[in-house]
């Protein structure tokens, strides 16, 4: 990370204060691995947590424990990290609302800056489909999961995070800012094996292989064209209209700050109810959706329907 970041900071002018975040699992470690972080630069954690039960980790595959979790805390804090996220899972199969009531518990108890809240989407193929298709587990329970999102909301409010994304609570101020980013759908580079970036209205992705990634990267002997580099394996272009529709996907997700009429027609010289006033008037209409002050917003009811709601901006 450390060379990572003098290198960005030899090309690029960082701007102060610019929010360097890093996703770390919890488990072995070593005792100065943070403060080590912390001196990079890197100024934001997300911990995967994701439960605070033992069986639920295994579940997953994952190999810490709960305990870990609470190391991690008392680590960072100790080398200067002050804003820091605890990923959550909740729809696990077998999971009932008061195991996910005392993981969330567990999670307050930590005092983390942010939370990300996530319902267990179970994918094709993935050893979990396996095995509830073999029935060795309960397939989610899809209203259980709406009242453990429910208590969500009345916990953290509770513990003074404020939920300002469908999936994502924080301290005022606190919230991510490179998610806002996404959410807002502004344009964002992705650098190295794998990565997804989205600039000068196209979409792209890297190679994934780090092997052929070197390789490809040691070839470049001149300028690419931006922002598709011959490193980039896929790329789409994202035509004005599939563009809208994205701008009120993501921004949708944005609880309170919803999508302005007047941002909107500002970016693409339309007026927004005259490129989506059919489904925005079908959306008012079935409770979804709510018109304030030349803002649209998602109602509490469309929080947990929000795919309902999106498709009717999708041509």
């Amino acid at each position: 990370m450390d060379a990572i970041l003098g290198t960005i900071r030899s090309a690029f002018a960082v701007t102060p204060g610019a929010e360097i975040s890093i996703e770390i699992n919890p488990d072995s470690l070593p005792d100065d691995y943070l403060d080590r972080l912390r001196a990079t630069g890197v100024n934001r954690l997300s911990v995967g947590m994701q439960s605070a039960h033992a069986d639920e980790l295994r579940l997953f595959t994952r190999q810490h424990t709960p305990a870990d979790v609470g190391r991690v805390m008392r680590l960072a804090r100790a080398a200067g990290f002050e804003n820091i996220n605890l990923d959550l899972i909740y729809g696990i199969p077998g999971q009932t609302l008061a195991r996910w009531n005392a993981t969330l518990e567990a999670a307050l108890a930590l005092a983390p800056d942010h939370l990300s809240l996530y319902a267990l989407q179970v994918e094709e193929k993935t050893a979990l489909a396996h095995w509830i298709a073999r029935g060795d587990v309960p397939t989610p329970d899809d209203d259980l999961a709406a009242d453990m999102y429910d208590l969500a909301d009345t916990l953290t409010a509770a513990a003074g995070l404020c939920q300002y994304e469908i999936s994502n609570w924080a301290r005022p101020g606190q919230e991510c800012r490179h998610n806002l980013h996404y959410w807002r759908n502004l344009p964002y580079l992705g650098v190295g094996p794998g990565a997804h970036g989205y600039a000068a209205g196209q979409r792209y992705e890297v190679i994934r292989s780090l092997g052929r990634y070197i390789e490809t990267a040691l070839r470049i002997d001149s300028p690419p064209s931006f922002p598709i580099t011959p490193t980039v394996e896929n790329w789409e272009k994202i035509d004005i209209r599939s563009q809208m529709a994205e701008h009120m996907i993501t921004g949708l997700r944005l609880l309170k700050e919803g999508v302005s009429a007047a941002g909107f027609q500002e970016r693409f010289g339309v007026s927004l109810h005259a490129r989506f006033g059919p489904a925005i008037a079908k959306l008012t209409a079935d409770g979804l959706l709510d018109e304030r002050d030349g803002t649209l917003r998602l109602t509490r009811a469309a929080r947990l329907v929000s795919n309902r709601v999106f498709v009717e901006f999708v041509d």
